[in-house]
């Protein structure tokens, strides 16, 4: 199994989720080979909850890194759960078009492999806002 999906699995644990009973975890690997992992936190307001991508990014750009090669996403049911439109945005904000994202389906199933440019094309940019 790629290190990238165990990486996304292993921090679901740590997820809090009472409302969805939906863990998600996320590894971002940054150009250097550094990778940081989040994951789902609900909040009764739903609006406030954050995104394990989200989370992933947050504490990678915190460190100061801005250059990212692949995100691995995986949920507790191995679905092949990619970004939502919220999280395929914040990626845009740091990351080029050709970010490979993995998404995890199962012990059983080879993962998904897309770009982030499939995923979100004609992304809101700096470019576009101006």
């Amino acid at each position: 199994m790629d290190d990238l999906i165990q990486a996304a699995r292993d921090v679901q644990d740590r997820a809090h989720v009472p409302y969805s009973e939906y863990r998600v975890g996320a590894a971002l690997e940054t150009e250097d080979g550094d990778v940081f992992v989040g994951c789902n936190l609900e909040n009764a307001n739903f609006s406030n909850s954050l995104h394990a991508e989200e989370v992933a990014i947050a504490e990678a750009v915190k460190k100061g890194h801005r250059e990212f090669t692949r995100l691995a996403v995986s949920s507790d049911r191995r679905d092949g759960v990619t970004p939502c439109g919220m999280c395929r945005q914040t990626l845009a904000e740091f990351c080029d078009d050709d970010l490979v994202v993995v998404c995890d389906e199962g012990e059983d199933e080879s993962p998904t492999e897309y770009t982030l440019g499939e995923l979100l094309p004609n992304t809101i940019s700096q470019e576009t806002l101006e």
